[in-house]
């Protein structure tokens, strides 16, 4: 985890103030830089099909990018004054709802008011004061003898405006006006001078960065305008439907200036989750102004979120999905941040602009926490993550996962991807100290659970052995689940009348380690029908009375790790001489690649494999396998 030392905190803080201070010189520059990476795709365009210079392609953009723009606003505007102008038609409609919903509202707190005043003391008459008097004409009189009296009192005075001319309201409004006009102004001049200077810029951003970064620099800027370019187009072509979508139904359910409504939705789409709130309370309250019940108000407001509905989880993320690049709670975030730094502005482009810095941090390593805290998905492994479960005990999530996985994959495939290798971070963390007893308890319980529930033992026979006193669980999980199956099978783990070479067994050395690898392989074996079995080496064990060395097909002997090669060895040489007729293979793991030498084991095993689903595609059948969805082996991939 990285330090907060006092520096960070200083630029950090520095970097802010520029932000909120800086905001009026910062938010023309934010805005032209991030309409330009929109525009510069059809700048490219027209140089390459039309073969324009870099100067008549960008004018001709930025003329069609701003007559667009001005023209939905003109028309949005008259829209807009039309239904401003009609609402005085529903003057009378608007005055009932407004008294209903102070009957509603107001009355009740009303009636409290006065249940709870009149189950209240009476309050004391107020005291009469000398020369006062509550009636006004008194008063007025009082007044007026005064100003006989004293008539050196100055007298009241009012002021009154005066009367607006037509000149003034016409210099009003382009005063009120010069100000977004003045601001659109310097941002189109700021976007064709940075549209033409694109690959200028580009360039020296490259040079900026130094000669080491150049890679990375490059490939940063290029995720970034091809990342802010699909995110808004496929926002623009979803929103677009929606407000079409929306403006159909209600000019279906006979609702005036429906057309409106659907492009107020669809533009005000573009600012994160408040534009919807906004758009849906709009359309409602003119609804609702213009229908004397409420019937058709709920019902309007009942289409606007089913289409919401299907629209954020049905049809954006297949039209986009994570384009964007940045989880839900990320884009609230940014929207409050940039809402608070840079007003309405910043709300509207806390998306692009959290972007840049997400995919900015996936390239420079000093913004790389942006990418962590922002981006979508997290940079954490399936290994750690299923690692940081089992620290935590989280079973439950573990196994919903697994199930999920497990729907188009073996336990075998999971257990080389997943399992073992946050296996291997335990026993990494183990090995520096960093984990507690506790910690080791709670991870070798949660790893028998999670095993126990995805491999339920089956084939049990009527009868079940007696069960031992003491768990193996806290000493050692791999002969815990081993217990667990004999406890369930019987003694020898399953009939020994069946047919010859049907059982599969699986070796392992005195270890930890070997008993959870190959219970583990034993599981995933057994998961697709195969009678595979376990026993410890070098250990001396009962011998049934029926003993048939041809049961066994073949012998999975764990890989030895490095210091016990010569334990290995003896245990190679005890499964030859006592299952000559059997093939004897290994599974040397990606983890173990750092262990015995390979030469040795190679001498003494007829085939070394790679992973579990290498084993279990082994000792398959072709046929069987296919139907499994497992490729069957083949000696010459292996090879």
């Amino acid at each position: 985890m990285k330090r907060l030392t006092p520096i960070a905190v200083v630029a950090a803080t520095c970097v802010l103030a520029l932000l909120y201070f800086g905001r009026d010189v910062l938010q023309p520059i934010a805005l032209a830089s991030i309409l330009s990476l929109m525009i510069a795709p059809l700048v490219r365009q027209l140089r390459r099909r039309a073969r324009l210079g870099q100067m008549p392609a960008t004018l001709i953009a930025v003329v069609i990018a701003a007559s667009t723009i001005a023209a939905i606003g003109t028309v949005l505007a008259f829209q807009l004054a039309a239904v401003a102008g009609d609402l005085p038609k529903y003057r009378a409609a608007i005055r009932t709802k407004i008294e209903k919903v102070r009957e509603v509202t107001e009355r009740p707190f009303a009636r409290l008011e006065a249940e709870l005043n009149s189950v209240s003391p009476s309050m004391p008459a107020p005291l009469a004061v000398p020369g006062l008097t509550s009636k006004r004409g008194t008063l007025q009189q009082q007044q007026q003898q005064q100003l006989v009296v004293n008539p050196s009192q100055p007298l009241p005075v009012e002021i009154r405006a005066p009367k607006v001319t037509t000149k003034d309201a016409i210099m009003r409004v382009v005063a009120y006006a010069w100000g977004p006009v003045g601001e659109a102004g310097i941002v189109l001049v700021l976007l064709i001078f940075i549209l033409l200077e694109h690959d200028s810029l580009r360039d020296r951003l490259v040079m900026f960065a130094g000669q080491s970064e150049r890679r990375r620099t490059i490939k940063a800027l290029s995720d970034a305008t091809a990342g802010i370019s699909r995110f808004f187009f496929s926002q623009l072509v979803v929103n677009v439907t929606f407000g079409t979508v929306l403006g159909i139904g209600l000019w279906i359910a006979g609702i005036p200036h429906a057309a409106v409504f659907g492009a107020l939705a669809a533009m005000l789409r573009f600012v994160p989750y408040l534009g919807v709130m906004i758009a849906a309370a709009a359309m409602t309250l003119f609804v609702a102004a213009i229908d004397p019940g409420w019937q058709l108000a709920f019902s309007c407001l009942t289409l606007f979120l089913i289409i919401e509905v299907l629209v954020a989880h049905v049809v954006e993320p297949k039209v986009y999905g994570r384009s964007a690049g940045m989880s839900p709670l990320s884009i609230i975030i940014s929207a409050l941040f940039w809402a608070a730094i840079w007003g309405p502005i910043g709300l509207l482009l806390s998306t692009p602009l959290t972007l840049c810095l997400v995919v900015a941090g996936r390239h420079v390593r000093s913004l790389e926490t942006f990418s962590t805290l922002l981006g979508h998905a997290t940079s954490m492994s399936a290994a750690e993550r299923i690692y940081q479960r089992f620290l935590l005990g989280d079973t439950r999530a573990i196994i919903a996962d697994a199930r999920a996985y497990l729907r188009h994959s073996s336990f075998a495939r999971y257990c080389d991807q997943i399992l073992l290798p946050g296996l291997v971070l335990a026993v990494s963390d183990h090995d520096l100290g960093q984990t507690d007893e506790a910690q080791e308890k709670q991870v070798r319980a949660t790893i028998a659970e999670v095993a126990a529930t995805l491999t339920p033992i089956s084939n049990a026979p009527n009868r079940r052995a007696r069960r031992r006193d003491v768990s193996l669980l806290d000493a050692n999980v791999g002969a815990h689940l081993r217990q667990m199956r004999e406890a369930r099978l019987g003694r020898w783990q399953g009939s020994l009348d069946v047919a010859a070479h049907s059982v599969v067994l699986c070796v392992g050395l005195p270890s930890e380690r070997d008993d959870l690898l190959t219970e583990l392989l034993v599981r995933s074996l057994r998961e697709v029908g195969i009678d595979a079995r376990s026993v410890t080496a070098t250990v001396e064990r009962d011998v049934p009375e029926n003993r048939r060395p041809d049961l066994v097909s073949t012998i999975f002997l764990a890989y030895p790790a490095g210091d016990a090669l010569e334990q290995w060895l003896a245990a190679a040489r005890e499964m030859r001489a006592n299952l000559p007729h059997a093939l004897l293979a290994t599974i040397r793991l990606p983890f173990d690649e750092d262990t015995a030498h390979q030469g040795v084991v190679d001498a003494q095993v007829d085939m070394v494999l790679r992973s579990f689903e290498e084993g279990l595609a082994f000792v398959m059948p072709d046929e069987k396998a296919r139907k499994r969805g497992v490729a069957p082996y083949s000696m010459a991939a292996a090879a």
